[in-house]
């Protein structure tokens, strides 16, 4: 028993000694300032040098945020979850699920199996029929179809509706254009939409299924999946824990290995943190969020490098205002998990977060 308890101490010394050399009280008094606007739940896990450096959650809840919580969740049709945040609550991530589904795609793109300049009506034909074909995959992953989206409401209404991946991407089909497909950026769930469709006719194989096998199971996210409804959403549908996300992060922050296995090449971990929006591209619909943001594939590039075109950071935020980042100068990674719709402020709240927890682990 008493070499038990000696280890047990030995256990926690040797863990106060990783968060120790760090400071990270304006990072506490943030989130105790902050938590209350946005939803009165939040929990931010911060990974340096591959082992957790910081992890703190607030719960104060008030009656007010717990009945928006179940409305929101009604509306989802999914079982509301008021329970205290830990690294192991499981949300809905919204459009944090985007980098999970280029990930995805861009495993096919190392198997030599697509192309980021394939065109999709070479894989789905009814796009063609509509004058769509020409469209790329990297257009797809970067908001860059030309398609003019449905707004997010309208289009998340339609897709409760569809039965199919088929019928999803036959909808898509008959959307007008609003611009020549690579000259102007919309931000909507079309482009990966049709990636997934694409992948799934490459491999004959459910997205959600291809998610598992390539992505969810080599990471060991055992509590991510993009759900069992008809048909998935690869720009949306995920729900996942900070555990699980922060490995997935962990495999993007180390170029594409994770545990010395290689997840993605390197060339691809790149592709996907180059700024696609370029100078004579039209924004047709950014979310105020964003901010001045660039986008790459599936991430947003929140700080892009003037010396050559790896991305300095990169972020994935989503419509509940949870906020993963990757910061390839600082070599750290992290995830805010929150739940609660009100985006007032949230630029700006993500820039502060961030400059606050760089200032933490310099």
């Amino acid at each position: 028993m008493y070499m038990k308890w000696m280890a047990l101490i030995v256990l926690v010394c040797l863990g106060s000694g990783s968060y120790a050399q760090y400071n990270f009280s304006k990072v506490d008094k943030w989130l105790d300032d902050e938590t209350s606007k946005m939803g009165g739940r939040a929990i931010l896990v911060v990974y340096k040098d591959g082992k957790p450096v910081y992890t703190n959650a607030v719960n104060e809840m008030s009656r007010r945020q717990k009945m928006a919580g179940r409305f929101v969740a009604r509306k989802m049709n999914k079982t509301p979850n008021l329970d205290d945040y830990t690294i192991t609550t499981r949300q809905p991530i919204a459009s944090c699920s985007k980098w999970l589904s280029a990930a995805l795609v861009m495993t096919f793109v190392d198997e030599g199996k697509l192309s980021i300049t394939d065109t999709v009506g070479k894989f789905l034909p009814v796009l063609s029929q509509h004058g769509k074909g020409n469209i790329t995959i990297a257009q797809c992953l970067s908001h860059l179809t030309g398609i003019k989206a449905p707004p997010l409401k309208e289009s998340m209404q339609e897709m409760k509706h569809v039965n199919s991946m088929g019928e999803a991407i036959e909808d898509i089909a008959a959307q007008p254009m609003e611009g020549q497909p690579g000259k102007i950026f919309h931000y909507s769930n079309i482009g990966l939409q049709i990636a997934g469709a694409v992948i799934e006719k490459i491999s004959g194989r459910s997205f959600e299924t291809l998610f598992a096998e390539r992505i969810a199971r080599p990471l060991g996210m055992t509590n991510t999946d993009f759900g069992k409804g008809k048909v998935a959403l690869p720009a949306g549908g995920a729900g996942s824990t900070p555990e699980d996300y922060m490995k997935f992060l962990q495999m993007i922050l180390d170029k594409g290995v994770y545990n010395g296995k290689r997840i993605l090449s390197e060339k691809s971990i790149a592709e996907m943190q180059v700024n696609r929006i370029a100078p004579d591209v039209t924004i047709a619909y950014s979310p105020a969020e964003a901010g001045n943001f660039g986008y790459g594939f599936g991430e947003w590039v929140m700080e892009a490098s003037s010396v050559n075109n790896i991305s300095k950071a990169v972020t994935s935020p989503g419509l509940f205002g949870s906020f993963p980042w990757v910061d390839n100068e600082k070599y750290y990674c992290a995830f805010l998990m929150t739940f609660y719709i009100k985006n007032d402020g949230r630029n700006e709240r993500y820039k502060t977060l961030k400059r606050l927890v760089d200032e933490a682990i310099q």
